[in-house]
């Protein structure tokens, strides 16, 4: 089975988003293996400048992924597209044979140089700014979304 996994960094502090996130989870795994994988805030940041601590979250990003993935930044710049186009491009990934599919939410500051060469594509979630704990939320969301509507199951509400 398929492996789709999250990277994101900082944890999320606020309890009502973390149990939603769980519930998400959760239903996640009737129809995909998912892995959110948190990367803790650097340490001593004052010190660094924004390239720094891009340049540090990124190779700390790089070290969780192997060779083999596929890799799609969620990026304000990324292709955006509705929930129904989302299903077809997770579909589309997941028939082309791969195994593991990692989303990758950056820092404050965005992506390194090294980050934006390794992937395979950029999502936009919204023209709009988030916090990094609100897209963990609104991703898995449309994550389930997603396969609901591929089984065509009556969540979204077509």
């Amino acid at each position: 089975m398929p492996t789709i996994k999250l990277i994101s960094i900082g944890k999320t502090d606020n309890k009502n988003l973390q149990v939603l996130i769980e519930d998400y989870k959760k239903r996640l795994s009737h129809y995909i293996r998912f892995e959110l994988d948190i990367i803790p805030d650097l340490k001593k940041v004052k010190h660094l400048s924004e390239a720094q601590q891009k340049e540090k979250e990124g190779e700390l990003i790089l070290s969780k992924t192997q060779n083999s993935d596929v890799i799609i930044l969620l990026d304000e710049n990324g292709k955006q597209m509705d929930s129904v186009a989302f299903s077809n491009y997770l579909q589309k990934h997941l028939n082309s044979g791969i195994k593991t599919i990692v989303f990758v939410i950056g820092g404050p500051y965005g992506f390194s140089e090294a980050v934006y060469k390794r992937a395979n594509g950029k999502l936009g979630l919204s023209k709009m700014t988030f916090s990094h704990q609100m897209i963990r939320l609104f991703f898995v969301e449309q994550l389930y979304r997603g396969f609901t509507i591929l089984k065509n199951e009556p969540y979204h509400h077509r």
